[in-house]
């Protein structure tokens, strides 16, 4: 089983996206880059190393001269600027040149430090993604965003830099923690949301299947939110405009992410993010308060939190102040005019955000 989609850039393809159920063709597609006599360095941590770098190494050891593993500890608290320079060093110990390639393998973490570290190293070196969990196969793997966090402020340093190739293989679900997983379901049901009312629709009616990993429904799932992120990034690839409805529950959920020192998953911190978001759409009119509850309880459904506790309302609301979203001032904050119809929106004010925060923080005071 393997379907391909492109990315284009600038009217052109720029790289493919492989969905798969093995890494059976990865040294094939690999090989296709054209990269066979140069250098590798696969980029891991210590979590997938165990899983899967044995068996990664063996399909791509064929294509190049060398393949070397620079693995770093598990963890968001890792991906940071210390991680990269440790990077750069084993890199240049080992010569790698301009000519050669990283591969990201491993969830979110991995792919924007690997990406981050390729963009930098040399002005600039070409790398594929291999994602390994939800979330980074229908996200961060996708669309040539990079980054690291830079102290308490996620992923404040980085560049847009394209991969080569993503190669998916879907069977590395089965692996995930639950909560890793559901992690990913936050993110998808966003596109949805978004851009696409029939696959919100499809991704409810299918729950019981999407909840127990059923490769012959998560494969189409991921195809379809690759779909609407691709279509997204080909028309803004470097967030101008449309792409920032991407961002849709990342306002409040970055803050509430910083606020919990990264020990909430992101896209729990994002499922949170959006109800809150969504809440503020419903007090404008913009959806029914049915609506509304219906969302929330789907978010439920799928195994997302729904609320948040131990923060205060006014330091989520000021830790949006420093998001890299902000723009001459003001955030750009993303609402639903309706599902699959999302606007950007500079206007929302800090009562506003109180009132969408009251529908999720547990055991705080907010007032507006």
């Amino acid at each position: 089983m393997k379907e391909t989609m492109t990315v284009r850039s600038e009217g052109r393809p720029a790289y493919d996206i492989v969905l798969s159920d093995s890494f059976e063709d990865l040294g094939a597609c690999a090989e296709g880059l054209g990269f066979s006599a140069r250098k590798l360095c696969i980029v891991t941590d210590s979590n997938v190393e165990r899983l899967y770098l044995d068996e990664v190494r063996r399909h791509l050891s064929p294509v190049f001269s060398q393949v070397k593993v620079f693995v770093f500890p598990a963890g968001e608290e890792h991906k940071n600027l210390d991680t990269v320079k440790q990077l750069y060093t084993f890199l240049i110990q080992n010569q790698f040149d301009r000519k050669d390639l990283l591969a990201a393998l491993g969830g979110g973490v991995v792919g924007d430090l690997c990406g981050f570290a390729a963009a930098t190293y040399l002005r600039g070196v070409s790398f594929i993604q291999i994602p390994t969990t939800l979330l980074a196969q229908v996200d961060s793997s996708i669309g040539g965003k990079t980054g690291v966090d830079f102290d308490a402020w996620k992923n404040m340093v980085g560049a847009f830099h394209m991969p080569r190739l993503v190669y998916t293989n879907v069977s590395t679900l089965l692996t995930l923690p639950e909560e890793q997983y559901t992690s990913g379901l936050g993110e998808i049901l966003k596109h949805g949301l978004i851009r696409d009312r029939a696959y919100y629709e499809w991704l409810r009616e299918h729950l019981e299947s999407v909840r127990r990993r059923e490769p012959e429904v998560c494969l189409p799932m991921i195809r379809r939110s690759d779909e609407i992120k691709r279509d997204v990034v080909e028309r803004d690839p470097k967030e101008q405009g449309e792409r920032a409805l991407l961002n849709f529950g990342h306002t409040l959920g970055h803050a509430i992410e910083k606020l919990k020192q990264f020990q909430m998953l992101h896209g729990h911190c994002v499922a949170v993010g959006t109800l809150a978001a969504c809440r503020i759409s419903a007090d404008r009119g913009y959806m029914t308060e049915e609506a509304f509850q219906q969302i929330k309880e789907t978010f439920r459904q799928f195994g997302l939190p729904v609320t948040v506790s131990g923060l205060d309302p006014e330091e989520v609301i000021q830790a949006t102040r420093h998001d890299k979203k902000m723009d001459a001032g003001s955030i750009r904050f993303i609402l639903l005019k309706d599902i699959g119809d999302a606007q950007i929106d500079r206007q929302v004010t800090d009562d506003e955000m109180r009132r969408g925060l009251a529908e999720i923080l547990q055991g705080s005071e907010c007032h507006g």
